[in-house]
């Protein structure tokens, strides 16, 4: 008798030890979500409660009135947040200041963008500088944070420069479309849809100022125009997400020295495909084991599995988002769901990822969400 209550009080302990482990493992976040306010009845940025143990996603109310806030950023303190403002000419960046338990945004300053429709912003190392990419001028802007997160007066601005692609509808021009700083904080990388190239400049992250004169870095096949790109997490391997072809391409020694190798180029389509090909976004899992794209026109998440050591891409699958135009997903903290933002069906669906193989299995829809074209896990 004293075993078996020994053993029935070791078996509780054990269980209620896992089930603790497993809350604590689950825990619910803040997401934002940033969408398109022109000719839709969105007024800005949106906040949503995501529980990371069932996958759904509950609507809080409108975080922060924004015109168009076509990307969204959380600073690494975790106590501002940062929009880019889509709009021509009169394009801005929005410094907000963020309650994380509730998800709303008070503004702190706008600033102009420097540069036209603005789509992408990420941080210096340091979450001292702030980066824009400004889509339409080919431009990228950086912004000095101030100590109260505000954004101070530009510290540089420089524009892509070199020889264009050959589509003439979609490379007419140069056309900055993602931003991030190497692992040592001393270079930008831009991936420039026009120039077919992901653009290196030299970067001073005590002053803010980046040098005028880029250099290439990785070079997709021509016309495939680069959107979006992703390093591996031990920076060996860099993945580049082209738009115009619907095709990633795998480049290694991305160690900061250019130029880098291209070692595979795969579609994120199925071979039969001859539809409208428009790739919008990519990211690898946390456990460094599945790359994931989204398609735009098939409307999809193509699934990758990626060679520890060869860094190449094998196909695993390809899954419907539920909605028409999925513009960004992302992965939530915990690495076991997918959420997808469809922009023209108003929705975003929450998959979940079986992490032994990859697949994606619809958990959950929440719709009546104007034009989603960001989203953003509050840490």
């Amino acid at each position: 008798m004293k075993i078996t209550c020994g053993l029935f009080l070791l078996s509780a302990l054990v269980v209620s030890f896992a089930f603790s482990s497993y809350a604590q493992s689950h825990p619910t976040y803040t997401v934002l979500v940033g969408t398109y306010t022109d000719k839709t009845s969105s007024k800005g940025i949106y906040a949503f409660e995501f529980n990371s143990e069932t996958g759904k996603l509950t609507p809080k109310g409108l975080a922060a009135q924004s015109t168009n806030p076509s990307w969204a950023a959380i600073h690494p303190d975790g106590k501002f947040a940062y929009a880019a403002n889509e709009s021509g000419e009169a394009s801005m960046v929005s410094a907000f200041s963020l309650d994380s338990a509730t998800g709303k945004l008070t503004l702190l300053n706008q600033v102009p963008a420097l540069g036209e429709d603005p789509c992408y912003l990420a941080f210096d190392k340091t979450g001292k500088y702030l980066f824009a990419a400004n889509y339409t001028s080919g431009t990228v802007t950086a912004f000095p944070i101030l100590p109260d997160g505000k954004l101070g007066r530009h510290s540089a601005l420089v524009k892509d420069a070199g020889t264009l692609g050959p589509n003439k509808q979609r490379q007419e021009g140069s056309h900055a479309h993602w931003v991030q700083v190497s692992p040592d904080n001393r270079s930008l990388y831009v991936s420039d849809l026009g120039l077919d190239e992901i653009v290196s400049y030299p970067f001073d992250p005590v002053k803010g100022y980046l040098r005028p004169n880029g250099s290439p870095f990785a070079k997709p096949a021509p016309g495939s125009g680069p959107r979006h790109s992703v390093f591996s997490a031990d920076n060996k391997f860099l993945y580049v997400l082209s738009e115009i072809k619907s095709t990633i391409t795998v480049f290694s020694g991305a160690d900061g020295k250019p130029p880098l190798r291209s070692l595979q180029a795969v579609s994120t389509l199925p071979a039969s495909y001859n539809g409208r090909k428009e790739a919008a976004e990519i990211a690898i899992h946390p456990s460094g084991k599945w790359l994931f794209a989204s398609n735009r026109g098939y409307d999809s998440i193509a699934v990758f599995s990626i060679d520890p050591q060869k860094g190449t891409l094998t196909p695993a699958g390809i899954f419907p988002t539920g909605g028409k135009e999925p513009r960004h997903f992302a992965l939530d903290p915990t690495g076991q769901f997918l959420l997808a933002e469809n922009q023209f069906s108003n929705s975003i669906v929450v998959f979940r990822i079986n992490t032994a193989t990859g697949a994606l299995t619809q958990v959950s829809q929440t719709a009546d969400i104007p034009s989603p074209v960001c989203l953003v896990f509050v840490p």
